[in-house]
């Protein structure tokens, strides 16, 4: 009987061994096939690796090609779509340099020509007033020399506003300030140009007593171009009319001279018959960035051949 027990215990021993390494063998050749399937996956990651270094080779050397894989992995495949992304908002960013450069370039060269012009007529005209003795002529030949050397004054006090304008120190003083007072300031300072067109200006307030939150430099400096721009650009006078928070600056314009309102506020930007007229072309933009600066907005539009600059600031409210 003990026998018996004592076999049936060693039947049960060795059943179990071989279980065990029945499951020992799985195992085994689980894991030996997982390694296998890794190792693949380390290879193909290397190969397309190797195959992206390749292909972007090839772009740094100039190809605008879109970069691709073979395989089918996921990682792979967001990674080529990443820097294919990559590639092209580069490419984006690269060709808008050039755009810029090259129309920084045509201004650059306009505005040289746009300044030697005033200088040019200004020195020939000091000359003829030399030739000349003491009579109405030298009179006259000086005071349009003077003119000149005032234009060319506001083009580089324009631009010297502008290199402030593009500062990311430039800070506007607010404070409040009343309207009619730096306007009518503003528009007997160019009286003189006023009665050289033989034109007056109107002016149109709801309110005397209109105040704005703003810069006082800033706003004179807002209505002079919107007037100067009235004079050198406009066939007649200009009228000037408040409504709400708005000050609305209309001026008729001749047909060849019709400004784009699209773009009357861009950087150096004249209408093709505006050239020569003693602007540099950066008058409009300076009021739009003076407006912003200042927590404003102004918009141009046409209506028929009348040119409406709206103004809009931040009105104090009593």
């Amino acid at each position: 009987m003990n026998d018996n027990l004592a076999a049936q215990q060693v039947f049960e021993n060795r059943v179990k061994k071989c279980q065990g390494d029945g499951y020992m063998t799985v195992i085994l050749v689980i894991l030996t096939g997982l390694c296998g399937w890794l190792l693949a996956g380390r290879i193909r990651s290397i190969y397309e690796v190797r195959s992206l270094c390749r292909q972007l080779g090839e772009v740094q050397r100039g190809s605008h090609m879109e970069l691709g894989v073979q395989g089918r992995q996921s990682h792979m495949l967001a990674l080529c779509r990443k820097i294919n992304e990559l590639l092209k908002q580069q490419h984006q960013a690269q060709l808008q340099y050039e755009k810029t450069q090259r129309q920084l370039k045509q201004n650059i060269t306009s505005l040289a020509h746009d300044i030697r012009t005033p200088l040019t007529g200004a020195s020939g005209y000091v000359q003829l007033a030399q030739e000349c003795g003491g009579d109405a002529r030298q009179k006259r030949y000086l005071q349009t020399a003077l003119g000149r050397l005032q234009e060319l004054g506001d083009m580089l006090e324009e631009l010297f506003l502008y290199t402030k304008l593009t500062s990311e120190e430039f800070e506007p003083s607010m404070q409040e300030l009343q309207v009619l007072p730096l306007l009518s300031e503003c528009l007997v300072g160019m009286y003189h140009q006023f009665e050289k067109k033989g034109v007056s200006p109107e002016v149109e307030l709801e309110s005397e007593g209109f105040r704005v939150w703003a810069d006082e430099e800033c706003l004179r400096r807002i209505f002079h171009n919107l007037i100067q721009n009235a004079l050198l650009h406009g066939m007649g006078g200009i009228v000037i009319r408040q409504t709400g928070n708005q000050l609305i600056f209309e001026n008729t314009v001749a047909e060849t001279s019709r400004p784009d309102p699209e773009r009357i506020f861009e950087r150096f930007y004249k209408a093709d018959s505006a050239r020569g007229k003693g602007s540099s072309g950066l008058g409009m933009f300076i009021v739009k960035e003076l407006a912003k600066k200042m927590g404003g907005w102004v918009e141009a539009e046409l209506q028929g051949d009348v040119l409406v600059i709206k103004l809009g600031l931040k009105e104090c409210i009593r």
